[in-house]
């Protein structure tokens, strides 16, 4: 059975109460339940995390703008990265840093639904992005005497548009289900934004319709994702182990993929483990599902310039130079 979640604390509401109202015009953003007294403390790792996001990320987008050297598919791609993440921890971070700092909980209906539909839309963005990345790196490798032929900058905007289109429409039917259903249970979310299958669990009403289009998104979609980019590194797995053994050789093609590897373990690894736990562990603490989906959201656009940064020798020499030109 789905968890009834009307009765969490320190908002809980007599049953009478929680029929009241049908639809309501706001929610109530609980935070992270049962963790309320330590919320200021929660808030520390958070807004550390985001402001490392912001800045990391404008940092690839200045550094691959400004250094001509930079102006190819590969970093294009990771341009469209940090855009996403840009737009992904802001979609929920502020929110949740106003709950903690200022106890402002409420959010309208369809300020939430809105943040829902971006959250969601730009998550799908990012993995087909990863595809796109990986795509990349299968012909950089693979096929690198056609590599300046089939990536060309068309080819590159049309993946981008595709991957974009893909995120706004696959998402869209996510948004539409959770307005036409009645809410009357209860105006409170337990985590501190407004999640798809948190939002559904508040409906009075059967929704499988809901659960069941939000699962095929992550093994229909997400999943297809993931098996193109297994099938893609084990191409480019194959190709760097059949180069004659020359162990430099090896190191230094697999050192080209070896960020996008980190970067993939980061995105998928903490978010199909968060969205199995929520639908499927029901058995594990509330605020601990919360907590890792908190983690799911902030972790990769936090990792993914520094990972770039340290392992990309063209941004990190690149990021060097403008260090020692504002020290000089």
């Amino acid at each position: 059975m789905r968890p009834i979640v009307g009765n969490l604390l320190p908002y809980s509401m007599t049953d009478s109460n929680t029929t009241a109202f049908k639809n309501p015009s706001t929610f109530i953003l609980q935070g992270i339940p049962g963790l309320e007294a330590a919320h200021i403390w929660i808030s520390i790792p958070f807004c550390t995390m985001y402001i490392i996001a912001i800045l990391g990320n404008f940092t690839i987008l200045f550094i691959v703008k400004t250094e001509p050297s930079l102006h190819g598919p590969m970093y294009y791609f990771l341009c469209m990265l940090a855009v996403t993440d840009l737009v992904l921890t802001t979609s929920t971070l502020p929110k949740s840093l106003s709950i903690f700092w200022f106890n402002s909980r409420e959010i309208n209906f369809s300020a939430c639904l809105t943040q829902m539909y971006f959250l969601h839309c730009f998550l799908e963005m990012e993995s087909g992005i990863l595809l796109a990345m990986a795509l990349d790196r299968y012909v950089a490798i693979c096929n690198p005497l056609r590599y300046s032929a089939l990536l060309t900058n068309p080819v590159v905007a049309k993946i981008g548009l595709a991957v974009m289109l893909r995120g706004c429409m696959v998402i869209l039917p996510i948004p539409i289900l959770a307005r036409q259903w009645p809410y009357c249970r209860s105006n409170i979310i337990p985590q501190p934004y407004c999640g798809h299958i948190a939002v559904v669990n508040l409906a009075c009403a059967d929704t499988r319709t809901s659960s069941y289009y939000g699962l095929f998104v992550l093994f229909c979609v997400r999943g297809l994702d993931v098996i193109l980019i297994a099938v893609s590194y084990t191409q480019i797995l194959r190709a760097i182990f059949s180069l004659p053994t020359k162990d430099d050789a090896r190191l230094k093609t697999f050192g080209t993929c070896s960020s996008h590897l980190f970067v993939i373990l980061a995105f998928y690894i903490p978010g199909l483990f968060s969205s199995l736990t929520y639908r499927f562990g029901h058995n594990v603490p509330l605020y601990f599902h919360v907590l890792v989906a908190n983690v799911y959201l902030l972790v990769p656009p936090t990792l993914n310039p520094i990972i770039y940064g340290v392992r990309t020798k063209e941004i990190r020499d690149r990021l060097l130079q403008l260090f020692t030109y504002k020290g000089t």
